[in-house]
């Protein structure tokens, strides 16, 4: 994990383990050449953001093998590309930058994560 870096530059944080997130299902939101959806964005999943996803044939609420269901509040790295869906949709759901891979980037702004940020670090800089 140590290699991998958030979209704020730093070493990349645990997203959650409980459910136990991730590509790998380490806690992380890792990604490599078989994550073909970037599953990129740490989010903290919300009701709103559950039902747009439900609606656009991706039901996050359901169980099956690997995969627990997801309750608002639960802590998900979602796919980036899921995540943008959502936001323009006027459904996002909160981020954890720090948790969140640097190659969300490459389909979210990083404007766009900030608005919705979760942990805004105290930096001199602000984000």
């Amino acid at each position: 994990m140590s290699e991998d870096r958030n979209v704020l530059g730093g070493e990349l944080e645990l997203c959650g383990t409980d459910p136990m997130t991730g590509w790998t299902r380490q806690g992380c939101c890792t990604t490599g050449p078989d994550d073909v959806g970037s599953h990129t964005v740490c989010a903290v999943v919300t009701e709103a953001f559950l039902a747009q996803q439900r609606a656009v044939g991706n039901d996050l609420t359901q169980a099956h093998p690997g995969f627990p269901g997801l309750v608002p509040g639960d802590r998900w790295c979602v796919c980036a590309s899921r995540w943008r869906q959502a936001y323009e949709a006027g459904a996002p759901t909160p981020v954890v930058l720090a948790a969140t891979h640097e190659r969300a980037l490459e389909v979210v702004p990083l404007e766009w994560l900030r608005e919705q940020a979760v942990d805004v670090p105290d930096s001199p800089g602000g984000l």
